[in-house]
């Protein structure tokens, strides 16, 4: 099984992400990492990933999640570090 987000495979914590929020009536989810959860969740508001999933607008492809992606693509499945917050 591979991550949602970076693609990557999956290690050994797993956590589930509504594409289409479920505050946004959403309840389709997702396989992620931890970081790359995190990650969403302090990039994007849950207005903005609503309008993405209603959109059909690949996530992955949106710039600012460029430097991220390319930064984690060559870690192990279980690597963590700490998420930097929103500005």
């Amino acid at each position: 099984m591979t991550c949602w987000l970076c693609a990557r495979p999956l290690g050994r914590r797993v956590e589930w992400h509504h594409p289409l929020p479920k505050s946004r009536g959403g309840r389709v989810t997702e396989p992620v990492h931890p970081i790359c959860h995190r990650t969403l969740h302090a990039t994007f508001t849950n207005h903005e990933l609503a309008r993405m999933a209603a959109a059909g607008e690949p996530i992955a492809e949106r710039p600012e999640l460029q430097p991220f992606l390319r930064w984690i693509a060559g870690k192990p499945p279980d690597f963590h570090a700490p998420t930097k917050r929103r500005r």
